[in-house]
Parts: structure tokens; C-alpha cells; sequence
């Protein structure tokens, strides 16, 4: 669902504006999660699923980016490529998250998945800039 929702917004309002949101909202869902662990699961579950879907909605705008920016005859090597990167990297900061989770806690452990979102909105504005730039 997230994947569909957020290809429109793309083509309404822009990949790189529509990814930066949805990561801005997977991060700080990454953040309260961990401080959620004992609320309610009327407050857990929702924050849960909003991050899911955000984190699929961001997921499939990389995919789409790559097609759009690869040359195309790259364009099968650069997905292979992004898609691979993609799970090695879930499957570190899973394996590291539980690590994390046992030396400082939850809270931090959590907190620390917010990173890759940072990381992701840094790397799409400069996708804008860099498009804007080469649009003028």
C-alpha cells in the first residue's frame, strides 16, 4: 500500500519531495518507538503501521529514482546493485539494532534506526539540487 500511495505522490508532487517526507516520518516514528515499547497498543500499534508504510513508500522511490538516473543500459546493474545494498543493509542494522538494544536498551537502539532516514532526505535534497541545477 505504502509503495502505491506514495508513486502518486511522486508524480503529483515530486519523488525526491515525497521521499523526503516519507522518511521524515519513518525516522521519527524510529525515534518514539523505542520510548513506545510500554504504551498502549492503541498508541503502538498506529505509530507501527505508519512506520511500514512509510518505510515501503520510501523503499520504492529509491527504485524509481535509479530508473530515472542510471543510464539505460545500466539500468538492470543499478537496480540489482540498490536492491542488494537495500537487504544487506536491513539485515545489518536488524542484527545491530538487537545488539544495540541489549548494551544500551531500546529506547537508544531504536533511536539509532533513525540514521538511515537522516542519512536518505540528505542524499534526496541533494538529488533535487543536483536535478534543478541541471534544469537551468
Amino acid at each position: 500500500m505504502g509503495a502505491v500511495v506514495a508513486g502518486s505522490w511522486a508524480d503529483t508532487w515530486g519523488r525526491e519531495r515525497t521521499t523526503i517526507w516519507m522518511m521524515a516520518i519513518s525516522g521519527s516514528c524510529a525515534l518514539a518507538m523505542g520510548w513506545l515499547m510500554d504504551a498502549s497498543a492503541w498508541i503502538v500499534v498506529p505509530v507501527a503501521l505508519v512506520w511500514g508504510f512509510t518505510i515501503v513508500a520510501d523503499s520504492a522511490q529509491y527504485s524509481a529514482v535509479v530508473t530515472e538516473v542510471a543510464p539505460p543500459e545500466a539500468v538492470g546493474t543499478a537496480l540489482m546493485l540498490q536492491t542488494s545494498l537495500g537487504f544487506a543493509l536491513t539485515a545489518v542494522s536488524i542484527q545491530l539494532t538487537i545488539w544495540l538494544a541489549d548494551v544500551v536498551g531500546w529506547q537508544v537502539a531504536y533511536g539509532m534506526l533513525a540514521i538511515g532516514p537522516v542519512c536518505g532526505i540528505v542524499s534526496m535534497m541533494r538529488l533535487r539540487w543536483v536535478r534543478a541545477e541541471g534544469n537551468s
